[in-house]
């Protein structure tokens, strides 16, 4: 038999009650102890609902533990924490009370409504600190008919529907048109929305639905073979309007646009900026071939490579401020000229990088010579046997890493 008697199954709006403490144990965090009542209105996490807070006398509650037929389990201070057969004042923390009331009852209306319309079961529910998510067996999702559930779910809000729960018997709870069967025995606990759902469910809800005031779709994607919704309702559904709403204003001043013109102009921006990506890509290639030009008629000579031409012209430069695509535009720009060998790398802080390339008819292993230039810079790196690329944290080592990789190319028959 429960030891703890349950005042949140009769009344999910009882804040305020009296109870006797049955006992007083080690909670197995420092500076709390567990408190066993007699009754209690605070709610232990379950159900995809977290727990209550509050407080017991000047003793704050941190958390509640439900331990089935052994009772819940208040965690309190430690320092405050009442004596075995105390009397004690028990105060739930009703914001909290009250948002969590909003959300579990919001995702009732909002589950019976993708069954409705879309003949999409709930197969998890799970409510977090600013949002709430719901799985659905919902195999072709899409905005058009989550708005469609959405605009129902608030229908049945605003309808102000009286909630109603009902205790029955497992027989009983057979014979009604539940939205989904309990996996608990015996006796059931029923929360009925009036004219819409029926559903076994042990958490906290509203005595009407227009106390859930909104419920409004976040995001929605695929998610381990079904449909995950993240939602929010009641006060969350205003805290996260403000939210989006301060979002909307501030991109659109940034263009001298009204609120609700700022996504035109910002695709407008990201045009005009593919565009002078486009160009200044071609640029770059434009000045990454005559930087190629200049740095060839500094190139040294390969001694022994044995190329066509009767030896590799050998770029090996250290280059300040080019990012990964800066040195490889240049090493493919020194490349396209027959017989040559880029060695080239880039410091960022303590970073170095490097990139490294041979024409088709220049000699070296790339690949081989950039994963012994990385051990030495203690990174990684790789690639092909004309093209590598890598990096490592010792760039104080980048000019000494190059030199031994020109030193193995020079040794090469």
């Amino acid at each position: 038999m429960d030891t703890t008697e349950r005042l949140y199954y009769q009344d999910s709006h009882l804040t305020k009650f009296d109870a006797r403490v049955l006992s007083v144990s080690d909670a197995g965090v420092e500076g709390r102890v567990a408190v066993r009542l007699d009754r209690t209105a605070f709610y232990p996490t379950g159900g995809g609902q977290p727990t209550d807070t509050g407080a017991l006398d000047e003793a704050r509650v941190f958390e509640c533990v439900d331990e089935e037929e052994r009772g819940v389990l208040h965690l309190v201070e430690a320092a405050h924490a009442p004596e075995v057969g105390a009397l004690v004042r028990g105060e739930v923390d009703w914001t909290r009370r009250r948002d969590h009331i909003q959300q579990h009852t919001g995702q009732h209306i909002l589950s019976q409504a993708f069954v409705e319309l879309h003949g999409a079961e709930t197969r998890g529910f799970r409510m977090m600190s600013e949002a709430s998510e719901i799985d659905l067996e919902l195999a072709s999702p899409g905005d058009a008919a989550i708005e469609e559930a959405v605009n129902r779910a608030n229908e049945i809000v605003w309808d102000d529907r009286p909630v109603r729960v009902h205790h029955v018997t497992a027989e009983e709870a057979a014979r009604m048109p539940l939205r989904k069967d309990s996996e608990r025995e015996g006796a059931l606990r029923i929360v009925e929305i009036e004219g819409f759902d029926m559903s076994p469910c042990g958490g906290t809800h509203a005595h009407r639905t227009g106390e859930v005031g909104l419920v409004a779709v976040r995001s929605w994607e695929r998610a381990r073979g079904l449909t995950r919704i993240t939602f929010v309702a009641g006060a969350r559904a205003l805290a996260d309007y403000r939210r989006a709403n301060r979002t909307a204003r501030a991109v659109a001043a940034l263009f001298s646009a009204g609120r609700d013109e700022g996504p035109e102009a910002v695709a407008r921006l990201l045009e005009e900026n593919k565009l002078l990506l486009r160009r200044a890509r071609a640029l770059g290639e434009t000045a990454a071939r005559a930087e190629a030009r200049e740095l060839l008629e500094e190139a040294m000579q390969v001694s022994g490579a044995g190329t066509p031409g009767g030896g590799a012209r050998l770029v090996a430069q250290v280059l300040e401020a080019r990012d990964a695509e800066g040195l490889k535009r240049l090493a493919s720009a020194l490349v396209e000229h027959a017989g040559t060998v880029a060695l080239l790398g880039s410091r960022e802080g303590a970073d170095a990088r490097l990139v490294f390339a041979r024409a088709t008819d220049a000699p070296g292993d790339m690949n081989a010579l950039m994963r012994e230039a990385c051990q030495m810079l203690e990174g990684r790196g790789g690639g092909r046997p004309d093209m590598a690329q890598g990096g490592g944290r010792r760039s104080d080592l980048l000019v000494e890493a190059i030199e031994q990789a020109a030193s193995k190319l020079s040794d090469e028959p």
